[in-house]
C-alpha cells in the first residue's frame, strides 16, 4: 500500500500518462486502474499517440503502449520516438500477452511490460511508479550533470576526470578553451547568438572527444575543457575553430587552447583545470597564436604571481615599495638643467630582494590591485617632496603615474586633494602621468575625469605617446599640459630620418598647441642631440641618469 507522503506527493503534482491501445474496453479498464494516482491521456494507435505527445509538449510522464494496432504498432511507435532527441528518454511500458514481443520491445527500448489481462492493479500501479521515479531521477541527474550546450557541468568533469585516473594509467592532455571576446558577442549580436555560439562549440567539442576518446565539459560562460588521451598533432585543436568557423558568420568568436600535458592523475584535479586555464589566458589579445603549452616557466611564474599577489598588503604596509626618481632634463638652453622628476616603484622584498617593476606592475593592473600601489606612490612622493621643501625650502616637481583602473574610481580626485593638504602641497606641485591607451579608448568618462583633474590644477602628462594607436589630431581635443613622447622614437631618432622629421612634427605641433614635450629613454649623446634639434623640450633617461633614491636625487638641490 502507498504511504501518506507518497499519498500527498502525488496530490500536489498529478504526473501524466498517455495509454495507447486500439480496443476501448483494454483503454478505459487500463486508465480506471491508473487515474486513480494519475491524469491519463488517450490513443488508438501509435499515429494518434505521436500526435498526442506532440500536443502535450513535455507535459507526459509515461506512456503505455499496446503492440498490435492499426495504423501504426507500437514498434513502429517505439523506433520513432526513440530516433526523435525530443522524446528519446520518455519511459514505455509495453501491454501485451505475448512473451516474445516482451523482449524484442525491450531491445527497442521499452523500460518494462505488463501482461495481458490485467489481473492486479496494484503491481501495475507499483510498476508504473518505480518507472516514473527512475525517469525523473535520470533526468534531474542529467540536469545537474550536463548544460544547456550538452557538456558536462565543472563538478561532474572533475569527478570522471579522477575516476579515469584512477582506472586508467594513460598520458593525457587537459585543455582549456576559451572564447576571445565573447562578451562583445553578446553586447554586439545578442544574447540568443551569444548562446548559439555555446552550443556550436558544444556539438564541435563532443565530436573532437568522440575522435580522441575523452570528456568534455562547459567550465562557464566563455571557457571549456577537454580531457583526453594524449595528442599526436595538437593543430588538430584547431579544427574546432575552423568547424566552428563554417558554422557561424561570426568572425569575433576566435577560440584559444591552452594546453597541460601531463601523466595521468598528477596534481590535484582542480589546479590542473587552473593550469590549463591560466595557459589559455596568456593567448589573450595575441592573434598570432591559438595554443599555449602550460610548462615550467609558465609554472614557475604563476607561483610567483600568488606570492607577490599575497605578499601586497604587507608590502604596503611594511613600506617595501620605494620610491625612484628619474630627473627631466630641460634642454632648450645650452646648458642642460634639472626641471623635473618621474616618481618609479621598485619593490624592496624582505625575503626576495629587489623586485623589478615589470614583475609586478602588469601582474597588479591585469588584478586591479594597481590602484593601491598608485595611490601609495602618490602618498610616498608627496611625502618626500613636504621633506624637500622642510629642508631646502623649494622642491622640483614630480610626476606620478595614473592607471586607467585609478580613472574609473569617482573620488580619485578626492582622494588626491587630501593627500596633498595632509603634506601642504599644491595640484601643480605633484604631475599627473596618464598612459595615453586611457585616451584612445574614447571613454567619455575618463577623458571628462581627466579634464576636471586639470581643471583643478593639476598638470597633465600623457605618457607612451606613440606606443599604440595614438594621433596628432587626438591632441587638440584632449586635457593635456605635457606631452612624453614614447621610448622608441628615441632609439632611432639619430639614425632614421623619417623617424627623426615624425618627432620635429610632432613637437612643432605639440608647441601650437603650448603643449610641451618629453623624449623618454634617451640613452646617448646622438639621441640627445637629435631630440634636441627637433625641437624638443625636455628629455629624460640613462644618458643623464637612471632612476635613483631620494636621497641620490637630492644632489640637485645640494
Amino acid at each position: 500500500m502507498y504511504n501518506s507522503i507518497n499519498e500527498a506527493r502525488k496530490q500536489q503534482h498529478r504526473r501524466k500518462i498517455l495509454v495507447v491501445d486500439d480496443e476501448d474496453i483494454n483503454r478505459l479498464m487500463l486508465g480506471n486502474i491508473v487515474a486513480r494516482d494519475y491524469d491519463v491521456v488517450y490513443a488508438a494507435n501509435g499515429q494518434e499517440a505521436l500526435d498526442r505527445i506532440r500536443e502535450e509538449k513535455g507535459s507526459l510522464s509515461l506512456v503505455l503502449l499496446d503492440l498490435l494496432m492499426p495504423v501504426m504498432d507500437g514498434f513502429t511507435f517505439l523506433g520513432k520516438i526513440k530516433e526523435d532527441e525530443k522524446t528519446k528518454d520518455l519511459p514505455v511500458i509495453v501491454l501485451t500477452s505475448e512473451g516474445d514481443a516482451e523482449v524484442d520491445s525491450i531491445h527497442m527500448g521499452a523500460m518494462d511490460f505488463i501482461s495481458k489481462p490485467y489481473h492486479d492493479p496494484e503491481v501495475i500501479l507499483a510498476r508504473i511508479e518505480r518507472i516514473i521515479e527512475l525517469f525523473e531521477g535520470r533526468q534531474l541527474i542529467h540536469k545537474i550533470e550536463y548544460d544547456d550546450t550538452g557538456l558536462l557541468t565543472r563538478d561532474f568533469f572533475l569527478e570522471y576526470m579522477r575516476q579515469m585516473d584512477e582506472i586508467e594509467n594513460d598520458s593525457r592532455d587537459l585543455i582549456a578553451v576559451q572564447i576571445e571576446n565573447f562578451s562583445f558577442v553578446n553586447e554586439i549580436y545578442g544574447r540568443e547568438e551569444g548562446d548559439r555560439v555555446l552550443l556550436l562549440i558544444g556539438k564541435a567539442l563532443q565530436d573532437f572527444v568522440t575522435d580522441h576518446p575523452g570528456l568534455a565539459c562547459h567550465s562557464n560562460g566563455d571557457e571549456f575543457f577537454i580531457y583526453c588521451r594524449k595528442l599526436d598533432d595538437y593543430d588538430e585543436l584547431l579544427q574546432i575553430e575552423e568547424k566552428i568557423a563554417r558554422l557561424n558568420d561570426i568572425s569575433s568568436a576566435r577560440l584559444r587552447f591552452g594546453v597541460l600535458k601531463e601523466e595521468a592523475g598528477v596534481g590535484e584535479a582542480e589546479k590542473r583545470l587552473n593550469n590549463a586555464s591560466f595557459a589559455c589566458k596568456t593567448l589573450r589579445n595575441d592573434f598570432s597564436k591559438h595554443i599555449a603549452f602550460y610548462d615550467k616557466k609558465l609554472h614557475d611564474d604563476e607561483v610567483l604571481s600568488e606570492r607577490l599577489l599575497n605578499d601586497m598588503d604587507r608590502a604596503l604596509e611594511k613600506h617595501e615599495f620605494k620610491v625612484y626618481l628619474q630627473p627631466k632634463f630641460d634642454i632648450s638652453e645650452e646648458s642642460p638643467q634639472v626641471v623635473g622628476a618621474e616618481a618609479l616603484v621598485r619593490w624592496q622584498h624582505t625575503a626576495m630582494g629587489m623586485i623589478a617593476p615589470y614583475l609586478f606592475i602588469p601582474l597588479f593592473e591585469r588584478n586591479g590591485l594597481i590602484h593601491k600601489l598608485d595611490l601609495y606612490i602618490f602618498r610616498e612622493t608627496a611625502a618626500i617632496m613636504a621633506g624637500w621643501k622642510e629642508r631646502y625650502g623649494r622642491h622640483i616637481p614630480v610626476s606620478v603615474n595614473i592607471s586607467r583602473v585609478d580613472l574609473h574610481d569617482i573620488r580619485l580626485k578626492e582622494r588626491l586633494l587630501d593627500i596633498l593638504n595632509a603634506y601642504g602641497l599644491k595640484t601643480s606641485d605633484i604631475h599627473l602621468e596618464v598612459t595615453e591607451s586611457a585616451y584612445a579608448d574614447d571613454d567619455n568618462d575618463i577623458v571628462a575625469r581627466i579634464a576636471d583633474l586639470q581643471n583643478s590644477g593639476f598638470i597633465i602628462e600623457m605618457d607612451d605617446f606613440g606606443a599604440g594607436f595614438s594621433s596628432l589630431n587626438m591632441l587638440h581635443s584632449m586635457p593635456i599640459n605635457v606631452l612624453k613622447l614614447d621610448m622608441k622614437f628615441a632609439r632611432t631618432v639619430d639614425k632614421d630620418q623619417k623617424q627623426f622629421h615624425l618627432v620635429k612634427c610632432i613637437v612643432e605641433f605639440s608647441k601650437y598647441l603650448e603643449v610641451a614635450t618629453v623624449a623618454e629613454g634617451v640613452e646617448n649623446r646622438e639621441q640627445y642631440e637629435a631630440m634636441k634639434e627637433a625641437g624638443c623640450d625636455m628629455v629624460q633617461g640613462y644618458y643623464f641618469s637612471k632612476p635613483v633614491t631620494e636621497e641620490e636625487f637630492e644632489k640637485y638641490f645640494k
